[in-house]
Formats: C-alpha cells, sequence, structure tokens
C-alpha cells in the first residue's frame, strides 16, 4: 500500500486470495501511524511492515500501534474484524501478539545509524532494508550499486545481525530481510546472512515482458540491425554504454 495505488479495499481480495493458498501475507504501510496500522491490522495478515523507521524512538511508536491497550494503543473493534474471523476466534487477543511479524524498514542514512537500536526494540521481529530509498539519501538515486552505497548497507546489515547480543533473553535478534537486485543476487545476500528475500516485483516483471514484446517486434522488421545475435538465434539489445539490458537496474 506504500508505492501502489491500492488501499486497504484493495489488500482485502489479495489476503483472501492467499489465504486459499496457505501464503503468509505482509502489508506494508503507505505510512508508519496509528490510523494506517489499525486499518491494516483488522484485516488479519500475518504480518506488517512499517516503513522509514529511523530510530528507537519510531520502531517503539510502531509496535504500539500493534498492540491493544494498556500495552500499546491499537484501537479496538475486535469483536467484528476479519482478523478475528469477526469475532469467531475466541482466542484471538491472547494470541494476536505472537502470531503478528512486525516488520521495520531502514532506508535511510539517519536509519542506518541507528539500526541497532531499532534491532533492539522489544517487538520489532525484522529489519527491511530498502536499498532504492537508501541511495537516494546518500545521493545516488540512480545507482543504488554504487560502492558508497554498499559499504552503508554492509554497516546496516552487520548492525542488525549483531543485534541478537541485546536480545538475549528473547532467544536472539531481529531478523534482517532485503531486496535482491541486478547488482545483489539472492545467493549473495544468503552468504551475508539474510532470513528473509524479496524477489521481483510484479510489475517490473509485466513491462519487462511487455517492453521485450515490443523490442522484439521492432527487430523483426529492422534491415542490417546492429545488435548482436546471442547465438541462440535471439537477438541481444545492446545500450549505447555497450552494456546489454541484463545489466540494468530494475528500477530503471
Amino acid at each position: 500500500m506504500e508505492h501502489g495505488h491500492g488501499g486497504v479495499s484493495d489488500a482485502l481480495p489479495c489476503l483472501r486470495a492467499l489465504a486459499a493458498t496457505g501464503t503468509p501475507a505482509i502489508l506494508r504501510l503507505p505510512e508508519s501511524s496509528a490510523m494506517w496500522a489499525k486499518k491494516a491490522l483488522d484485516l488479519g495478515p500475518q504480518g506488517i511492515m512499517f516503513p522509514m523507521i529511523e530510530g528507537a524512538k519510531s520502531a517503539k511508536k510502531a509496535v504500539s500501534y500493534c498492540r491493544f491497550p494498556p500495552a500499546g494503543e491499537r484501537g479496538s473493534a475486535h469483536t467484528v474484524v476479519r482478523a478475528s474471523k469477526y469475532g469467531i476466534d475466541t482466542g484471538y487477543l491472547s494470541n494476536y501478539e505472537e502470531e503478528l511479524l512486525i516488520m521495520c524498514q531502514v532506508e535511510s542514512e539517519e536509519g542506518v545509524k541507528k539500526i541497532e537500536d531499532i534491532a533492539a526494540v522489544d517487538g520489532v521481529d525484522c529489519i527491511q532494508m530498502g536499498p532504492l530509498d537508501l541511495s537516494a539519501s546518500l545521493g545516488y538515486l540512480w545507482d543504488p550499486g554504487n560502492k558508497k552505497v554498499r559499504e552503508v548497507m554492509r554497516t546496516a546489515e552487520k548492525g542488525v545481525l549483531g543485534s541478537g547480543t541485546t536480545k538475549k533473553e528473547k532467544g536472539g535478534g531481529a531478523y534482517l530481510a532485503g531486496f535482491a537486485m541486478p547488482h545483489d543476487s539472492p545467493d549473495e545476500m544468503r552468504a551475508r546472512g539474510y532470513h528473509m528475500i524479496s524477489g521481483a516485483v510484479d510489475v517490473g516483471m509485466f513491462r519487462s515482458a511487455a517492453v521485450e514484446d515490443v523490442r522484439r517486434f521492432r527487430l523483426g522488421s529492422m534491415k542490417g540491425s546492429d545488435n548482436d545475435d546471442d547465438g541462440d538465434g535471439r537477438q541481444k539489445q545492446v545500450d549505447g554504454d555497450g552494456k546489454d539490458d541484463d545489466t540494468k537496474y530494475w528500477s530503471e
């Protein structure tokens, strides 16, 4: 719900579809606020993600939005919402805290500086790195694979992975999550200790398929194309910088 056009009413049919296949659902909020958290949690997702968390204070507020009073400030209508099966789940109030994954996105230079404090907050289960916003905050919006961005990302990752030392009584620290990128493959991320990795974005997959279809159509009508053949009968598109399209960032 953060970058797409969808809202709460659009999220509900998605949750229904995922529930039919036994797939856990995580809703990402457009902003970290009590109102958005309440609306999202009443739908009954298995996880909730708060964007732009930049310190322990905002992380604690995010957790409080997920807890009913006196532990937090979540508004209550638990007898009539989908999360409690519209009141049929009589054990909902006893189990809802343990059954909800709370994720905080760290996606700015300021957030990275405070990432150990964020990961140490009681109730924060997972830190989700935001590579594009982080690259933008460092001045490299169009270059998330820049060496400087990579260095800051590594610092953030180590901060999260070391958070277990401050949460020994909880059996470990926050999990580390992130987005796979063309310059940072899932295998590389797993090797660095990531627990959760997000792959391709559906819109990006649709866009890539459409662009590739148009490219092939145009190549078929061209005479004497300068594009290289990749050896299997298909044409490989080459950019002006000599790199093929596969090296481009998914954001481009």
